[in-house]
């Protein structure tokens, strides 16, 4: 009878260690859903870019948030008329996407190219084809 008596008191504690374990355990229905972050290529993209001039060369070193560490960033310089018909330099800033598995977090990439062109010309920068802003470090 001793034994009965002790099996039957485990399996009702048991019983109550389960029970409040389903019942305090949060359910994903119960939890709020949060808003997706805004994605880093909302709007126009920014990119960050310095010139380095030095003996008739511009070394141009830049930076852009991809959307992921898997991106693959190049650039590529040369010289273009622009829309008010003077000399620039134009930044062709090509930002491919990794279609392989990547951790989709937003990663600051760096590109350089160089160009042979006089000093003080205007900078325009476009990422894959489309105008992007531009900022100094």
């Amino acid at each position: 009878m001793n034994q009965t008596r002790l099996w039957a008191a485990a399996a009702i504690i048991a019983t109550l260690v389960i029970a409040g374990f389903v019942l305090s355990v949060p359910h994903t229905r119960d939890v709020p859903k949060t808003p997706a972050p805004p994605s880093a290529f909302a709007g126009a993209p920014s990119v960050t870019i310095r010139d380095a001039f030095k003996r008739g060369m511009h070394t141009l070193t830049g930076s852009i948030i991809a959307p992921d560490a898997c991106s693959i960033v190049s650039a590529r310089a040369s010289r273009g008329d622009n829309a008010s018909s003077t000399r620039d330099i134009l930044v062709e800033v090509s930002l491919s996407e990794d279609t392989g598995v990547c951790l989709e977090l937003p990663t600051r990439m760096t590109f350089e190219t160089t160009l042979a062109a006089p000093a003080n010309l205007p900078i325009a920068v476009t990422i894959n084809g489309a105008a992007a802003s531009t900022s100094a470090p």
